[in-house]
């Protein structure tokens, strides 16, 4: 593999624990669930990258939070590193705006559904989930 495909993808929770996710047709075909998340362009931080997905995916504006974990791995035959970062929403309705024009829907998903659906990223489900569930104190 000559190169690493760089990313970041924002996991954002509302205050009804629900995940946005997005619904993306892959330049393949493919059809899945998948949370905000896109390609680091040049001189851009993986924040910034989120910033910007979150916007283009979603309509939404974020504030970019920590970073929750860094996923390194293969995926469809293509090296990959992908910084995900909490994100909380600043203003925004939700609107498609993605120049790729590969978004399809944009919706709010419980654990529970979540649970159910196809994801672009298997992998990436029990973080979903985890994210979803209702925080006790």
């Amino acid at each position: 593999m000559d190169a690493v495909w760089y990313g970041a993808a924002g996991i954002c929770r509302n205050e009804e624990n629900k995940i946005v996710m997005v619904l993306q047709r892959s330049d393949w075909g493919r059809k899945g669930m998948e949370r905000s998340i896109g390609q680091v362009e040049p001189g851009e931080t993986f924040q910034e990258c989120c910033a910007r997905e979150f916007w283009e995916e979603t309509g939404y504006r974020v504030k970019v939070g920590s970073r929750l974990f860094i996923k390194k791995c293969i995926t469809y035959g293509i090296e990959v590193e992908v910084h995900y970062f909490e994100a909380t929403i600043l203003s925004g309705v939700p609107a498609i705006q993605d120049p790729d024009q590969l978004i399809h829907e944009i919706s709010w998903k419980t654990a529970e559904e979540i649970g159910r659906l196809i994801l672009s990223f298997p992998e990436d489900r029990p973080v979903l989930i985890e994210m979803a569930e209702p925080v006790s104190f």
